[in-house]
């Protein structure tokens, strides 16, 4: 059990733990900051002309060293940090970090016990691993994105958030911490190789379950759970905004047609052949009044119905801010850390540091050989004189 301390100072529950993170784009600094807002002591290696402006929420709660990794001494100052990290984390496609002389293996004969974390969109082998590619083309290949979007239209774009960030980060994060407790059991330090390819088709795991035994179709738009069934949809109200409807159970889908005065008025929903005549019933019955007049009308009701909010309405939604999901810091508007935990809260999003403004300070905190010598000779950049 946590002492009370440690719980009033929100040290989060991964506290203690040294993640060095290589700077890229996306998914891994993502799941750099997720460890950060658990706790972690996160240093970002930046490159000499890299850096972020303090809106760049993905580097909030992190500390920044700039290397150059084309100088003599640049890779042995990151394989310095490797040493005295528990983890490491990379996005670069794959071949790259070996060329800049950072790959797992000088890492490893560094620090065996080290967890080396690899993020990429096909993953570290395949017939596609060193080509290009982004969020969209990783889940059209998972046939993920197949599965999104109307019957009679396209698949559409889910934002970047299934495979960036759902598929890629979140499984980086998890891997590595997996892998970390095997290190800590004594077990060494290994690879992570997190493809956004594996990690969208895994999150499809109930979809291919359902399937295998006739529960779902490839036929986009007809399904349970994809906008064929008319009590598991969205629908636009009067004022040109939308609720959205997810009363699968009979129990809630009843208060769903109580609140729209149309109980009793339906045909059986468990015939799909209906479904089009309710869907037109749910389509008139929204259109009749506007978002806020059906948000008062459901709300406190198990009709699982529930107004489609903007990010900045959701900041003053009643919910969101008794549970506090977004708060303020360093002047923006940012989601807390999530999960929560009841021994070791974590702490408030930190602020995005500026590029290089913990150089000097890192390299003594985490007692690197020579740490002035690095940053006079211009392989590391930043001061020498730091304040603490």
């Amino acid at each position: 059990m946590a002492r009370s301390d440690e719980r009033a100072a929100g040290a989060g529950p991964l506290a203690g733990v040294r993640v060095v993170e290589l700077a890229g784009l996306g998914p891994a600094p993502f799941s750099a900051m997720l460890l950060a807002d658990l706790g972690a002591d996160v240093v970002r290696v930046e490159r000499p002309s890299g850096g972020s402006g303090k809106e760049d929420l993905l580097n909030r709660g992190k500390r920044s060293v700039r290397v150059d990794l084309k100088h003599e001494r640049g890779p042995e100052t990151v394989l310095a940090l490797a040493e005295r990290a528990d983890i490491l984390l990379e996005g670069f496609r794959p071949g790259v970090a070996e060329r800049l002389g950072v790959g797992p293996e000088p890492c490893f004969e560094r620090n065996p016990d080290l967890v080396y974390g690899r993020m990429t969109g096909w993953g570290q082998d395949g017939p596609l691993a060193e080509t290009a590619g982004h969020d969209i083309d990783y889940i059209a290949l998972s046939g993920v994105l197949h599965t999104i979007g109307d019957a009679d239209g396209p698949p559409r774009v889910p934002v970047n958030l299934l495979g960036d960030f759902g598929g890629g980060a979140m499984y980086l994060a998890v891997g590595v911490l997996a892998a970390q407790l095997r290190a800590r059991a004594g077990g060494g330090g290994q690879v992570v190789d997190a493809s956004i390819v594996d990690g969208s088709a895994h999150l499809a795991t109930m979809l291919h379950g359902m399937l295998a035994t006739g529960g779902w179709n490839t036929r986009r738009g007809s399904n349970l759970l994809d906008g064929g069934a008319p009590f598991y949809d969205v629908y636009a109200t009067s004022d040109g905004e939308y609720m959205a409807v997810g009363a699968l159970e009979p129990q809630f889908y009843e208060q769903l047609l109580v609140g729209l005065g149309l109980s009793g008025e339906l045909p059986d929903r468990d015939d799909p052949a209906n479904w089009p005549e309710i869907r037109e019933r749910l389509t008139e019955a929204f259109a009749s009044g506007t978002k806020q007049h059906w948000t008062e009308i459901f709300d406190g009701t198990d009709a699982c119905v529930s107004p489609v909010l903007s990010m900045t309405e959701s900041a003053r939604h009643p919910h969101v801010l008794a549970r506090q999901t977004l708060v303020e810091s360093e002047g923006v508007v940012q989601p807390a850390a999530a999960p929560r935990f009841s021994y070791t809260p974590n702490p408030l999003p930190g602020p995005v540091a500026e590029s290089g403004a913990h150089s000097g300070r890192v390299l003594r905190e985490w007692r690197v050989a020579d740490h002035d010598g690095l940053l006079s000779s211009g392989a590391v950049h930043g001061e020498l004189d730091e304040p603490a």
